[in-house]
């Protein structure tokens, strides 16, 4: 069992290029144990379809405000109940510029206003639409409001340009989720680990020690931040 078993996972795909690279989130999320819910803008449908994520999520697929209604009330506060957390994979620029200013025009816009559920932000776009300012502005809009931004990775673009904005690996973005997703009691607390050898001065030139990787520290560590 996964640290996500039984958790509602609202996944909120938006029309950037990186958006067929969702598709191995969800199968990953699944893998998890977590039951995946996907909400498509129109733009994301010309990129992937519905379908697809549909087959992967075992789930009804949301496109629009105006389709057929697949939860016992009003679709998008239903959606925006059900999550136990809300991830935007991939955020383009503009539904991480809509967001951030209010804008809620379409189902995603709309659903993720609604929520209450924690926010994963995950940019995914090009080079400079990412570094420009007002998009540094509007994740940092997000991050003060609470949401998580998932940093983009580096690399070769799919327009052809090299730099920052790639769709972070899946299991950076999942082990966000379980992190943004678990309710340990350690929640709020500051924990310090020492990790590593150690030394006992014997005089000033020599020292007992021991071999001592720090791997148990590390997992201390990593277990104290789940």
């Amino acid at each position: 069992m996964g640290r996500l078993q039984g958790k509602k996972v609202v996944l909120g795909v938006s029309g950037g290029i990186a958006a067929y690279k969702a598709l191995f989130l969800v199968r990953e999320l699944r893998r998890h144990g977590a039951e995946v819910h996907v909400i498509m803008t129109e733009h994301a449908t010309k990129l992937v379809t519905p379908l697809s994520f549909r087959e992967l999520s075992g789930q009804p697929v949301t496109t629009t405000m105006w389709g057929e209604i697949t939860h016992w009330n009003v679709e998008h506060i239903a959606l925006a109940n059900l999550a136990d957390v809300f991830v935007l994979a991939p955020a383009t620029a503009n539904l991480i510029g809509k967001v951030a200013n209010g804008i809620a025009d379409d189902m995603l816009t709309t659903t993720v206003m609604a929520t209450p559920a924690p926010v994963v932000v995950v940019p995914a776009m090009n080079t400079r639409m990412y570094e420009n300012p007002f998009t540094q502005s509007n994740l940092q809009k997000l991050a003060s409001a609470g949401y998580t931004v998932i940093e983009p990775e580096s690399g070769d673009m799919a327009c052809g340009t090299n730099g920052k904005g790639r769709f972070p690996a899946v299991e950076t973005i999942v082990a966000t989720i379980e992190r943004v997703a678990s309710q340990g009691l350690l929640r709020g607390k500051k924990v310090v680990v020492s990790a590593g050898g150690t030394r006992e001065a014997i005089d000033p030139v020599r020292y007992l020690s021991n071999r001592s990787s720090g791997k148990m520290g590390y997992a201390v560590a990593a277990a104290a931040a789940w």
